[in-house]
């Protein structure tokens, strides 16, 4: 009776993906409770139809696969699946790179036949009528509860990635997922009101993740030191339906919890890390052939995925659905079929007539956007308590035989230590979709030596303080757990309490509830909010042969970060790690997954004034803002310097492996340092995402609207708020009282870029680039130690004694450039010289034949200020340079004994300043004798209007 039912449903699922098993025995080892197959071999032409990854399996096997089902406890003990020993093996597809064509398609050139593809097909549940011990609907109710408690466990997983030189294993011991109750703890459970929520935990343990070299044989000669060493992690699943039949979740959440996080990289391993970052952001943006042409970036990656599920079923964990093999679909697609019973409006409905099991349609081609009130709401979360990352040099060392093999062994240099990371995740179908990052705290700390220094050895007796050279944010003892806020893993989160949880998925409304400053408390270090919207718009939208009424979208990407407080120390030993670093990551030959294409000129289209109107109504673009908020950089002068054997390899050349011959570096203290200090700085960037259709409309037009013109470039606008720079001495590990030498000022820079100048190379009024610069007034002001310490310590870091020795810098010129004695706040007594600039401004245009610059100076000072020496006695101030000044009493002796107060700003500019260039590669040939032209290209117009 049961089995009759249950049996296919769980045939179904071993038969499809795997090859040469005999249904009848298959059938007669489930009557009996338990499953034990040994030795399985994969469907990878079944796996890679349904994944549509733009990855090809060289291999897929199972050592053992057992099944066991409680047939007379059925309804009350879960269905366990323990899959023991399973190893798959990925490469890149072949023509990834090239081949646009095979998208959605399969992966490889292995072709299956019309049997297996039949066999692989779902099989439909069909109730028993003449069954008198089932009524109707008990065996769909029953599978539905035996889907929902199966218990899936694999023992040692291990996953391998191959591409070029690089080998990527992943191996896990076990992985376990189950059903939980309320409290996430084991229980069998089913759907049921008030609540309709079902949930379900994935233990993870002892994750290890390796990245090795392999030779051209393709075997690896020495193995390093792995990525990710024994972690576990648990994810907790939560779904929300709207009534007890409903197949479709209305809230999925899935969170995952790290509570330590421990990566390392070594040398060998940093450029094939960054490797496999540019292979993600190659298949995110669409560039490795994988998704059709004319997409754009968000279309192209995100919103396909989506989409996919708009349009056609997924297959889903728990295999309530299945995906139909001839569906055109993404690999972003496949990663929502991990997410339970996410279908279409349309698929739900015709679940009715098909049964249990439906098989999906064909995707369709492009079309409007079609929001259904049925779109669940997933929320993916990732978060981890602390989490370091560990850089190591490694060097070969053979054993005590010469006959031993070489080994490599590995040394500590660098480590950035983070806590309280979140990474959240929410979207509904296509109109929404909001990616958050925060950190709450971080720090980067140098460790042992580099390039034979030994800096911070153990035997060095330094303080722990001195090895922190960066500080982020605050610390999880101060700030508490705020980073796990309305997640599964807090305790006062809405699910976690019986409530159902709200979401904001409204652009405008997100946008006021989740500002800077809001994501700035919350973390404290580090936070990021993207969010992509997308909404119907009905307008007339004219083509370019008749006009018709339909509904578009509209298209918003913003992106803010804010980076919180931060103290960098730009000393010897974080610069030589860090420079390292970068020389190690340039030290590879690896080609780039994507070759940027030239422009390519499409014919011009007739624009009229009503698809002029339509497009001005609304221009999608992107933007970027980035805000860092009080930073402190300050730069020692340098205690060792090892530059002249790094900077070769950022250069290019060959790298020597010279070590310093300074083995220990003596401390030096008192330390003398530059310091920046800044209050603010913004950074904002907006470019328009359809920037070929919008610059094909407005070239086409003889005099194209500010508003078009605009969004044909992309703008950059740079802020600086408060900015100051001074000397102090590092002493004791704490920073002496700031000498100013640049007092605090502000600035601003914006500049913009037309997109794709080749539209505009008949135009020669279009700017192609501009720029504009802005300074209020900025002073510098030093004295004569004070300028010769400045001297020593950039000496410090550009000239080397031998051996990676610097010269020292006498406590003579350190004690007059601060003028301190024991126990006496430093002040100033000695004249002092100050420069003092106001009024600053300058503008570059960059045209297709011409070359501008303006600018204004509206006054400068010069001056020798020389503090009272006595008490009492006032500082005198001796004007060297000054304009715009009156001259009208210079031949009096007033005028060389009296005070001058600042220019006004009111008054006329010191100097003005605009300069014309033809541009070279426009310049005619002058051996064609056009007299005219010649004069064009020599004229240069100098205007200097200067007041005394």
């Amino acid at each position: 009776m049961l089995e009759s039912y249950v049996s296919p449903l769980l045939m179904s699922y071993v038969n499809r993906y795997i090859k040469n098993l005999k249904p009848s025995d298959l059938q007669l080892s489930l009557w009996g409770g338990d499953v034990v197959l040994s030795k399985l071999d994969l469907r990878l032409d079944v796996l890679e139809q349904e994944l549509k990854l733009p990855f090809m399996f060289l291999s897929g096997h199972i050592h053992e696969l057992r099944i066991h089902v409680p047939w007379t406890k059925l309804s009350s003990e879960p269905v366990v699946i323990t899959i023991n020993t399973m190893e798959c093996i990925l490469k890149l597809r072949d023509g990834a790179a090239d081949d646009s064509e095979s998208c959605g398609s399969s992966s490889t050139n292995r072709s299956a036949s019309e049997s297996s593809r039949a066999s692989a097909k779902p099989r439909r549940v069909q109730q028993n009528p003449s069954d008198p011990d089932l009524p109707p609907g008990y065996v769909q109710s029953l599978i539905r509860r035996v889907v929902n408690n199966v218990n899936i466990l694999v023992n040692n997983l291990i996953l391998k990635y191959v591409e070029d030189d690089i080998v990527l294993s992943v191996n896990i011991t076990s992985a376990e997922c189950y059903t939980v109750d309320e409290l996430w703890d084991r229980a069998f459970m089913d759907i049921v009101s008030p609540e309709l929520v079902l949930r379900k935990v994935i233990n993870f343990s002892d994750c290890t993740v390796c990245l090795d070299k392999r030779n051209a044989s393709g075997k690896i000669e020495f193995y390093q030191d792995p990525l990710l060493y024994k972690c576990s992690f648990r994810t907790r699943l939560h779904f929300t339906y709207d009534n007890i039949n409903a197949k479709i979740p209305a809230v999925i959440k899935v969170h995952t919890m790290v509570e330590s996080l421990k990566l390392s990289l070594t040398d060998q391993q940093l450029p094939m890390f960054i490797r496999l970052m540019e292979l993600g952001v190659a298949l995110y943006y669409g560039e490795m052939g994988v998704h059709r042409e004319g997409e754009r970036e968000e279309s192209g990656s995100l919103r396909e995925g989506v989409s996919g599920l708009m349009d056609g079923s997924e297959a889903s964990l728990t295999g309530q659905y299945y995906q139909d093999e001839d569906e055109d679909q993404g690999w972003v697609s496949w990663a929502w079929s991990f997410v339970p019973a996410i279908v279409s409006a349309e698929d739900e409905e015709g679940e009715g007539e098909s049964g249990f099991y439906t098989e999906s349609t064909e995707a369709g081609s492009a079309r409007p956007l079609h929001r259904s009130p049925r779109d669940p709401v997933v929320s993916i979360g990732f978060y981890c308590t602390k989490a370091s990352l560990t850089f190591k040099l490694t060097e070969s060392c053979s054993e005590s035989s010469y006959y031993s093999p070489q080994k490599l062994k590995s040394r500590e240099v660098l480590s950035v230590e983070q806590e309280g990371i979140t990474v959240e995740a929410l979207m509904m179908g296509e109109p929404f979709f909001d990616c958050q990052v925060g950190v709450v705290g971080c720090r980067a700390v140098c460790l042992k030596g580099i390039m034979g220094v030994r800096d911070f050895e153990e035997n060095m007796n330094r303080k722990e303080e001195d090895a922190v050279f960066f500080r982020c944010g605050d610390t999880l003892s101060a700030k508490g757990m705020t980073y796990l806020t309305n997640s599964l893993f807090d305790y006062r989160s809405p699910e976690n309490n019986g409530v159902r949880a709200e979401f904001i998925l409204d652009g405008k409304l997100h946008r006021e509830t989740f500002t800077e400053e809001a994501g700035l408390q919350r973390y404290g270090a580090f936070y990021m909010d993207y969010l992509y919207t997308m909404e119907n718009s009905s307008r007339v939208c004219v083509g370019p042969q008749e006009c018709k009424d339909e509904p578009l979208v509209q298209e918003t990407s913003v992106k803010r970060i804010v980076v919180g407080p931060l103290d960098l120390q730009l000393h010897s030993s974080a610069v030589h790690r860090i420079l390292k670093m970068i020389a190690c990551t340039l030290d590879h030959e690896y080609q780039p997954y994507c070759k940027p294409q030239p422009d390519v000129v499409e014919e011009p289209v007739c624009v009229g004034p009503e698809q002029v109107s339509a497009l001005e109504e609304f221009i999608p673009t992107r933007q970027t803002s980035v805000m860092l908020m009080r930073a402190r950089v300050t730069v020692p002068a340098a205690e060792y310097n090892l530059l002249h054997l790094i900077l070769p390899a950022l250069l290019g050349h060959k790298v020597s492996t010279a070590q310093a011959s300074v083995s220990q570096v003596p401390i030096l203290r008192p330390l003398p340092a530059l310091q920046l200090q800044v209050q603010r700085v913004t950074f904002e960037h907006s470019e328009p995402m359809q920037e070929q259709e919008v610059t094909r409309a407005a070239s086409s037009l003889s005099q194209p609207s500010h508003t078009l013109l605009h969004h044909c470039y992309t703008h950059c606008y740079l802020k600086v708020f408060e900015l100051q720079a001074g000397l102090t001495v590092i002493d004791s590990g704490e920073f002496q009282p700031i000498i100013p030498i640049i007092p605090s000022f502000s600035t601003a820079v914006y500049w913009k870029q037309l997109c794709l100048p080749v539209y505009w190379a008949r135009k020669a009024s279009v700017p192609v680039r501009e720029c504009v610069f802005e300074l209020p007034q900025v002073c510098v002001q030093a004295t004569r130690a004070q300028v010769l310490l400045l001297q020593s310590m950039y000496r410090s870091w550009t000239h080397t004694l031998g051996g990676g020795a610097c010269s020292g810098i006498s406590d003579c010129l350190i004690s007059h450039a601060f003028n301190t004695t024991a126990g006496v706040k430093p002040v100033c007594v000695a004249p002092v010289l100050e420069v003092c600039v106001q009024r600053v401004e300058l503008k570059v245009c960059v045209r297709p034949a011409l070359l501008c610059v303006s600018g204004t100076l509206g006054a400068v000072k010069v001056c020798a200020r020389t503090p009272g020496v006595c008490d009492g006695q006032k500082e005198q101030l001796v004007p060297l340079v000054q304009g715009p000044s009156d001259t009208t009493d210079l031949h009096t002796r007033h005028w060389l004994i009296g005070s001058r107060k600042p220019a006004s700003l009111l008054s006329p500019d010191l100097l003005q300043i605009s300069l014309q260039l033809p541009q070279q590669e426009h310049a005619p040939n002058p051996g064609q004798g056009d007299r005219r032209l010649e004069r064009i290209q020599t004229r240069r117009a100098l205007a200097v209007n200067q007041h005394y």
